[in-house]
């Protein structure tokens, strides 16, 4: 994310039906670090290629909605860019890298065909696999997006360490939450919960989801938020080389009660050290 002492931060803006706003201007934009009004130097629609990990939950639980997520991880790739790689993770009482870097559609959609449901969640251990695995991606431009339906029970790693670990990673986190609000357990209210502070610390977002025939549409909409981003660049008015974590605000100002604008951009970076 840091090139020398340019910031980039990639921003999505979408409307109040979730569709992604693509006619701002440098203008519409102001940037804070540490509560700090930045001067952005750099501007742009960012369309450059991506590498996604889909991350896909195949605890027992999802039994019955497996073939709607396997629909969904299809729609996903609907809108993808030629140059676009992707792999696939999924997970239960472990995660498993069921898909390496590819750039078939085709190859991942038969391999999914076969994949049948069972056991826990290892939810936490499953992001710790995709972050490591897009680190060492082709793309500059990295990506997840976990498919879910219930809090993590069977992980090694603890939601803490996984936070911290996607504060430091340069990898955008979606998720769709397969939510039952009538048979949901206080547990996955707290996963839904985690899965929220993960996803907008990366600048992604959770989608909740409450009726499993809404699961395509979920897919599709962050697959064309994905690729409708804007990139913000600016030099730190007080560029101090200490290692520590700087904070991030972005705002809009298009943005109004009459028309709400809903932002997402990562919310900070680790400052060089020296």
């Amino acid at each position: 994310m840091i090139d020398v002492d340019l910031v980039e931060i990639p921003v999505t803006v979408t409307d109040i039906r979730n569709r992604p706003v693509l006619d701002l201007q440098e203008t519409d934009f102001s940037l804070l670090e540490d509560g700090e009004q930045q001067q952005i130097r750099y501007f742009s629609r960012d369309e450059a290629p991506l590498t996604v990990g889909v991350l896909l939950d195949l605890s027992r639980s999802m039994r019955k909605k497996i073939g709607m997520a396997r629909e969904a991880v299809s729609e996903f790739f609907k809108n993808s860019n030629p140059d676009d790689d992707f792999f696939v993770i999924t997970f239960d009482d472990k995660p498993r890298l069921l898909i390496d870097t590819t750039q078939s559609i085709g190859t991942i959609e038969s391999k999914l065909v076969t994949a049948v449901p069972d056991g826990h969640t290892a939810l936490l251990d499953a992001i710790y696999m995709g972050v490591k695995k897009a680190r060492s991606a082709r793309h500059k431009r990295r990506a997840l997006l976990i498919i879910s339906d219930g809090a993590d029970n069977n992980s090694r790693y603890r939601a803490d360490e996984i936070r911290a670990l996607v504060q430091e990673a340069d990898v955008e986190i979606y998720a769709i939450d397969i939510y039952d609000s009538l048979f949901a357990l206080p547990e996955d209210r707290a996963g839904r919960r985690l899965l929220t502070h993960i996803t907008e610390a990366t600048g992604g977002r959770t989608c909740v989801v409450d009726n499993i025939s809404r699961l395509p549409e979920a897919a599709r909409a962050i697959s064309t938020e994905l690729r409708s981003r804007y990139l913000l660049g600016y030099r730190p008015s007080r560029p101090l080389r200490d290692g520590r974590y700087r904070k991030i605000n972005v705002r809009v100002q298009a943005s109004t009660s009459a028309n709400p604008l809903q932002v997402y951009f990562r919310r900070g970076y680790f400052s060089p050290s020296e």
